[in-house]
């Protein structure tokens, strides 16, 4: 089976048998921000299909206020310059 996007869990072979569902961890970046909000898509899976829109959305909406905050802080200030 394919290694998921949130955390490379497979499920095993009993799982696959029962027709369960694996655990699903959600993969670490190494950027706090970004492992809180992945965090939060985890168990998607568990709502109904009319509700993971609302759930992507805000996880999108938080990811890029996330990775901007990391970007500005990277950045030199250009005021000095």
């Amino acid at each position: 089976m394919a290694e998921s996007l949130l955390g490379g869990a497979t499920p095993t072979h009993a799982s696959e048998a029962s027709g369960s569902v694996p655990e699903i961890r959600a993969a670490q970046t190494g950027v706090a921000g970004v492992d809180r909000v992945l965090s939060q898509v985890v168990n998607v899976h568990e709502l109904p299909v009319a509700e993971r829109v609302a759930v992507f959305e805000r996880v999108h909406d938080e990811l890029r206020r996330s990775l901007d905050a990391d970007q500005s802080a990277a950045r030199p200030d250009d005021a000095g310059a």
